[in-house]
């Protein structure tokens, strides 16, 4: 068994903060785990071995949070030690520390993140990792940089989360969503055996509200493809962006921007969605290579006019041209009178919208979008082959 003590060191310099630190005896042999946390000989008691809080003022609050720390620590080393004992292979107290070192690095919760999104970006995944790392610096933010080992989330620290982005003026979809993802990083910690689950999000709100209608009507489409840009060429690149997604059966920008000239055979697009990885073919129709012939023949391998040159950071032009034409698409909705905000996922919700007021069946629109995570969905999908979803679609387009 293994003895373990919290101690102070005084600063060699009068009036300066001291150093928490670590006893850890095991066989006699005593060694030292220092800490980062300082406090003054005042906030030292030493007959109880603890830190004590003095006054009312914000040096309270730090102490108080320096005593809950150094709870966690304690419960953690005497964690790795009771292990130690169990494996019942001999260790040192040097091997005790080395553990906690690296359970410190391994199993914070920005480590973690951290790790999985360079997982994520090794498998492939694009917009993913960026929502985690969206998530990351948001909770960051919140704690104020003050990284925190994932065990010791708790029920309070979410509530408090939840509490400050409301504050903040955070919709609860973007809280609940953020929410989502640190319990997808926690459940992903607790399948890896790293802690057990104590369900520390049981209190906050990870639902969907509706939100405000984001699906256009047939003859605001049509006014939208009709407008005359031609004297501004930014503006007309967003819209005929905007109609491509429409005529794509509402494809998604990362699945436009990513599609490859070696993607449309035979007048037909096959790709998989970055999203699923589900495959889909879409039939190539004159209205779409009308929208590409305006545009010169793109030096890349992809298909459409959105990363047009080779050798550059295709996710940063990504992202910075889907910024810069849903940017441009809210100043068209302002010529046109669009009171919903107008950016390139209206059109996917206005294809699905104006699909179902033409009479076509959900089965088919949801094979035509792509949906694959409900499961009585899928049985419907499964008999339905692509050229019933291409007439749905052709529909549509010659509605416009």
């Amino acid at each position: 068994m293994a003895s373990i003590k919290v101690k102070f060191r005084p600063s060699t310099i009068i009036g300066n903060e001291g150093t928490v630190y670590y006893q850890i005896i095991h066989e006699r042999k005593p060694r030292q785990l220092l800490t980062k946390y300082k406090i003054f000989p005042s906030e030292w008691n030493e007959k109880c071995s603890t830190v004590i809080a003095v006054g009312e003022n914000e040096r309270k609050s730090l102490i108080i949070s320096i005593r809950e720390r150094i709870r966690w620590d304690i419960e953690r080393l005497t964690k790795i030690h009771r292990k130690f004992d169990a494996d019942g292979l001999p260790y040192t107290a040097d091997d005790i520390i080395d553990e906690f070192n690296r359970c410190l690095h391994d199993y914070s919760l920005f480590n973690f993140m951290e790790s999985i999104i360079i997982k994520l970006k090794q498998n492939g995944k694009f917009r993913t990792p960026e929502t985690y790392k969206s998530t990351l610096n948001s909770f960051k933010i919140f704690r104020q940089g003050e990284d925190i080992m994932l065990d010791c989330l708790t029920s309070k620290i979410m509530e408090d989360y939840e509490a400050w982005q409301r504050k903040r003026g955070l919709t609860p979809n973007t809280i609940s969503f953020y929410t989502r993802i640190l319990r997808a990083t926690y459940n992903r910690a607790v399948d890896d055996g790293i802690i057990e689950n104590h369900n520390p999000f049981r209190h906050v709100y990870t639902g969907v509200d509706k939100t405000v209608k984001r699906a256009l009507p047939l003859h605001v489409i049509k006014r939208i493809k009709s407008l005359d840009l031609s004297l501004n060429p930014v503006l007309d690149f967003a819209r005929d962006m905007f109609i491509m997604s429409f005529y794509l059966r509402g494809m998604s920008f990362i699945d436009m921007a990513f599609l490859k000239k070696t993607d449309l055979k035979n007048a037909y697009i096959t790709y998989r969605r970055r999203k699923t990885g589900q495959q889909l073919t879409i039939e190539w129709t004159k209205e779409m290579q009308l929208i590409l012939n305006k545009y010169p023949k793109n030096q890349s391998d992809y298909l459409l006019p959105i990363i047009c040159k080779p050798s550059t950071n295709e996710w940063y032009v990504y992202r910075n041209v889907g910024y810069n034409i849903n940017h441009n698409l809210k100043i068209i909705a302002n010529m046109l009178g669009i009171t919903i905000p107008l950016t390139l996922y209206v059109a996917r919700h206005s294809w699905a919208s104006i699909a179902k007021a033409k009479g076509i069946p959900l089965s088919v629109i949801s094979k035509g979008m792509g949906h694959d995570n409900e499961t009585t969905t899928q049985i419907y999908l499964d008999s339905i082959d692509n050229s019933t979803v291409d007439k749905a679609n052709n529909l549509i387009i010659n509605s416009l």
